[in-house]
């Protein structure tokens, strides 16, 4: 099937994670005729069991220098928040080497000025959104820890002058300060990074249908089905999607015409971007958490731990500990393990003390999509000039998201672009 015709402002969506439908939302309030695609309904990858964390403060890249002495003991340490699995080490050689060749001065400190020019208007961009849709319930405001266990504040003290020299709004915070803000951290903690401007929504996977059912309402499409193929002949663009059949055991692949089209799967954008001919050193940095029942451990804001490299963050359904990090590849099955390693370090550092139950908690593995510059892809095709890129943002898919779908929205309506594109552009890699 294809369409009879295309009109001007008619753009498809390939991605129903908070991205695409941050996108979506942008360009329907830009009067675009929206279609979103997907091969699951919205909100069931990363964007279903993140952190919940709007982590603007987040703006140094993941390949520092820094972190070259810590690898060979988190590697070695079974609770530790990295991992790469045997099987795919060979695999992952040609990201690490990338993501090496990052951590070189210039380099890292070109990509923390892109990082921090995203994040700054990050939450800024929800509001529109939050506001249009009637989610404010979900969406908080404030401020998130950064707590220590090292009794001697100079390891603290140099990180706050890292976030302060970068212009993150941040306070450095005495134990009985930290304890003022979360009660239930326990004497473990000697003191903390308090970070006033950050955000969390208390379910995200909530948040994102909630925008997605905002979209519907307001007449946007959503197709079910498996994009095999995104092409653009002349000034169309072609979505390939295999839907699911009613009468026929297999899917019935079917075409789709819109006058544009923007990739935003995820971890799963790399076949897409590869068939239009786009080299990506794209990979997947598989996500875990475990959840904490209601009431268990009550903390108000999210808190991360500088020396174990996890985040519990309150939720409506209990404290989510998130945070872990592996390199498996999409294929091989989670490994319920990673998110139960996380236990230890919520009992060690929160009061009275959490039951060692791990196996018995709810836990879940999504997928982040990552490159090894630590920053996403956003823009339009080089030459392909129908299609645009929306994809590859890290840990920070959820805090990235509005600001994205908003510059997507500038670049396809031809309006003045709010942020500096280059750095993002996927011609970085060709």
């Amino acid at each position: 099937m294809s369409n009879s015709s295309t009109p001007a402002n008619s753009v498809a969506v390939v991605g129903a994670g908070i991205v695409g439908i941050c996108t979506a939302l942008y360009l329907q309030r830009s009067g675009s005729s929206v279609t979103i695609y997907d091969k699951q309904e919205c909100a069931q990858g990363a964007s279903k069991g993140n952190a919940g964390h709007f982590a603007t403060e987040q703006v140094f890249p993941l390949a520092d220098m820094n972190l070259l002495p810590q690898v060979p003991k988190m590697l070695l340490d079974p609770l530790g928040p990295f991992r790469i699995k045997m099987g795919y080490l060979f695999q992952a050689i040609p990201w690490f080497s990338r993501f090496l060749v990052n951590m070189l001065p210039s380099r890292f400190n070109n990509n923390k000025a892109a990082l921090k020019a995203l994040n700054t208007p990050a939450m800024e961009a929800y509001q529109p959104l939050i506001k249009a849709a009637g989610l404010d319930t979900l969406f908080t405001k404030n401020g998130s820890l950064l707590v220590s266990e090292r009794p001697e504040r100079a390891a603290l003290q140099k990180v706050y002058n890292s976030f302060k020299s970068n212009g993150v709004a941040v306070e450095l915070l005495s134990q009985s300060e930290v304890r003022h803000i979360a009660p239930n951290l326990n004497d473990k903690v000697q003191c903390g990074l308090f970070f006033k401007d950050v955000g969390h929504t208390v379910e995200p996977e909530l948040l994102a249908k909630g925008l997605f059912d905002f979209f519907i309402e307001q007449g946007g499409k959503f197709v079910k089905g498996q994009v095999s193929a995104v092409t653009q002949v002349d000034n169309t663009t072609c979505i390939n999607a295999e839907l699911p059949s009613s009468e026929l055991p297999s899917s019935e692949l079917q075409t789709f015409v819109h006058k544009h089209a923007v990739i935003a799967c995820g971890a799963w954008s790399k076949p897409l971007v590869a068939q239009l001919g786009y080299k990506v050193p794209l990979d997947t940095e598989r996500g875990y958490h475990l959840m904490l029942p209601n009431n268990a451990n009550d903390l108000p804001i999210p808190v991360a731990s500088l020396e174990r490299k996890f985040i519990m963050t309150p939720m409506q359904q209990g404290l989510r500990l998130a945070g872990t990090v592996e390199f498996a590849g999409l294929d091989a099955p989670a490994d319920a393990a990673r998110a139960h390693a996380l236990l230890p370090h919520a009992r060690s550092l929160l009061t009275p003390a959490v039951p060692d139950n791990a196996s018995e908690l709810p836990n879940w593995m999504g997928f982040r999509p990552s490159l090894p510059d630590s920053l996403p892809v956003i823009g339009r095709a080089p030459v392909h000039n129908q299609i645009y890129f929306a994809f590859g943002h890290q840990h920070l898919g959820l805090t990235q998201a509005a600001i994205t779908g908003k510059l997507i929205s500038e670049l396809i309506t031809e309006v003045p672009v709010s942020v500096n594109l280059s750095p993002y552009c996927i011609s970085r890699f060709q």
